[in-house]
This record gives structure tokens, C-alpha cells and sequence, in this order.
């Protein structure tokens, strides 16, 4: 029998990296012959680097660029054949900073868009941008000055692009946009569907997770309100429009409007990468999971792509997840043949959390068992 494992990682107990070796490790005790190729497995957010790293003829480049407050650090990014593939979090991540820190007024996605521009200028025209995990809500402004757009405000003084600068935004001028970017095609790894503005927008959404007080939430809207509608008189483009336009505080949208990026899914970015597709073809099984398997899951997330290119090859899909929640039977009408859940009638949530890896190895000797 041959497998692929291509599992997500279960937040805060285990990584993909290890869902499959304990998947190995159960195959070769119970099925005699049993042969399986891994494939780390991340959505756009944390991990996807990692995650592309295995891909054929994948290496990281390393540059000196900004931090989320302006600070000089090394950062990387990966290239995979002709592909660049940028993440957000590698200089403008939360991560990066010290939770007293964090504070969206003044943080800047500048060293993201420095990565874009050294990977331009190392010849790169197909570049991809995977956005979880940002530490900013500057609407993509601080990208598109590393880029070389300037901003000004009512004095005719060139803006740094953070937060704050927002609502000083009177004036743009794209003409200084390098010249690279304008050959280049953009893709953004994106899975969210919010829109730049209003409650479910970029600032009230995401804003929170960045260290935005009840009291600068509304600066920072109102900010956004006067950026988004500066674009729209400049380029004649309505930011807001643009579906998943708030994504990382609002730089999806700046990578529309601006870059004319193509937004897609995560994960189907990443399978596409990965060749997943040639992967499983003529395989038995894929074995997939995630830590809670519900109705969202099953919304463009890591279970519904790999689904969708199971059922299309004739692949049989079975998962293991932490747990299971509202409408997780939907997976079912996905072509997914079975499902077992690390926590049921006999394992608390409290006791898979705390004992994950001798659990899931449990679930993993019983799922080969019964095949």
C-alpha cells in the first residue's frame, strides 16, 4: 500500500512534521510493505515556508530589511524554480515583537515589501505572498513605499507608511513604482473574505490581535476610511471592494489595487506548489487532519482543498483530527471515507490535549488497523 500524509498541524500540541512521523511510524507496525511520502502542510499562515521548503528545487534567500518598527533584521525568503514566495510574518509578524510592543499605530509592513523588491531585483517575476500572521494594519502602505510609491500628506511631506499614517494620506503618486514590480504577476495566499473597512473589516476584525485598544480602533478606521478613498480618487479603483482586502490590516487590498495581484487560496496555492496532484496519483490512501474538523473547515480551508483533489484523482481521504464541531459531517459529502477524532467517548478534550502525540499514535495504530 502507498500513502501520502499531508496532515495541518494541530495548534499548540502538534506540527505537521510530526503527525507524520507518528503516521510513519504506526504504517510500518502494522502494514507489512507499506510505503508513504510526507508533505508538511500549512494554509498561507505560520508554517507555509516551512512548508514549500520541501518542494523540489526550493532555497531560502536571506536579506537585511525592517522589522515592524523600522529596525534592521535578517529575514528570508524562499524560492521555489522561478518562484518567489514571500511571507508576511518573516518581517512584519507579530512574533517579532514584544507584546509591549505591539501597537498598530506604528508598526509598517515596509520590510515586506523590501523582501518583494530584493527578490525582483534577484530576476524573480512570479512572486507569492503568503499573509498570515502580521503585526500591521497599515493598509499595505508600508509595502508599497519599499516598492516605491510615495504617499504624502497636506504639506507635501513624504509619509513612512505605518498605522498612524493613514489618516494623513492626501496625495499618491505611483510613478516611482519600480519597474521590476511592473513586470512581475502576484499571487496572495488568502482564505479570508474580509473587505478593508467597517466591522468586519481589516481594523475592527484583526485589529485586536495586534495590540489595538478599544481606544485606537477607531483612529485607525477612520484612518483607513481617508487611505481607501485617496486610491479611489488616484487610481480610480474602490479598495473596499476587493474581497479579502482586509486580510493582514488591509495589505491584501494593497496588493490588488496597486500590484494587480491575483488573491487565492492558501492552500490551494500550496498544493499547486507542491504538485500534490502528480503526488497522489496511483496512491491508496491520503491521510490528512487538523485540530478541530467543523462547518469552517470545510470553507477553502487545508481539509476542503486536499478533499477537492482526492475525490477529483479517486483517492481515498481519511482523516485524523483533534476534534470535531459543529457540521463536521459535511467532510463526508467531500469524498472524505472516514474520520477519527482524538477526542471521544473515551478521551476527554482536556486528556488529547494533554497526552496528543500518545493519542494521536493511538488513533493512527486503530486507522491502519481497520485498513
Amino acid at each position: 500500500m502507498r500513502f501520502v500524509f499531508a496532515s495541518d498541524s494541530f495548534k499548540g500540541t502538534l506540527s505537521s512534521e510530526k503527525c507524520g512521523k507518528i503516521l510513519g511510524e504506526c504504517l510500518k507496525n502494522e502494514i507489512q510493505g507499506g510505503t508513504f511520502e510526507q508533505l508538511l502542510i500549512a494554509d498561507g499562515g505560520e508554517g507555509t515556508l516551512e512548508a514549500l521548503s520541501r518542494a523540489k528545487d526550493a532555497k531560502y534567500i536571506e536579506a537585511t530589511v525592517c522589522d515592524p518598527l523600522f529596525r534592521k533584521i535578517k529575514s528570508s525568503y524562499l524560492t521555489v524554480g522561478t518562484r518567489a514566495v514571500i511571507a508576511l510574518s518573516e518581517a512584519s509578524g507579530l512574533t517579532l515583537l514584544k507584546d509591549e510592543e505591539r501597537n498598530p499605530l506604528y508598526t509598517t509592513t515596509y520590510g515586506t515589501g523590501e523582501l518583494i523588491l530584493d527578490a525582483l531585483k534577484r530576476g524573480y517575476r512570479d512572486i507569492t505572498l503568503a499573509i498570515g500572521g502580521s503585526a500591521t494594519n497599515d493598509g499595505g502602505m508600508g509595502a508599497m513605499c519599499a516598492l516605491g510609491i510615495k504617499f504624502y500628506d497636506e504639506n507635501g511631506i513624504e509619509l513612512e507608511g505605518k498605522g498612524q499614517s493613514l489618516g494623513r494620506v492626501c496625495k499618491i503618486d505611483t510613478s516611482s513604482l519600480a519597474p521590476e514590480a511592473k513586470e512581475a504577476s502576484f499571487t496572495v495566499m488568502c482564505d479570508v473574505k474580509n473587505t478593508l473597512l467597517g466591522k468586519d473589516g481589516a481594523t475592527y476584525v484583526y485589529g485586536p490581535q495586534k495590540g489595538a485598544s478599544k481606544e485606537i480602533l477607531p483612529v485607525l478606521e477612520s484612518g483607513m476610511e481617508n487611505y481607501a478613498g485617496v486610491i479611489k480618487s488616484t487610481l480610480g479603483i474602490d479598495p473596499s471592494l476587493v474581497v479579502g482586502g482586509g486580510a493582514a490590516g488591509g495589505i491584501g487590498a494593497a496588493y490588488s489595487v496597486f500590484l494587480g495581484a491575483k488573491m487565492t487560496s492558501g492552500i490551494d496555492t500550496l498544493l499547486d506548489i507542491l504538485d500534490f496532484d502528480s503526488l497522489i496519483k496511483g496512491c491508496d490512501y491520503v491521510i490528512s487532519g487538523e485540530g478541530r474538523l467543523d462547518s469552517q473547515s470545510l470553507c477553502g480551508k487545508v481539509i476542503y482543498g486536499i478533499a477537492n483533489r482526492c475525490k477529483k484523482a479517486g483517492v481515498p481521504l481519511l482523516l485524523i483530527v483533534g476534534s470535531l464541531g459543529e457540521g463536521y459531517e459535511g467532510a463526508y459529502s467531500l469524498g472524505v471515507s472516514k474520520i477519527y477524532s482524538l477526542v471521544n467517548d473515551k478521551t476527554t478534550l482536556d486528556e488529547a490535549i494533554n497526552n496528543a502525540e500518545s493519542v494521536y499514535f493511538e488513533r493512527a495504530t486503530e486507522l491502519f488497523k481497520n485498513l
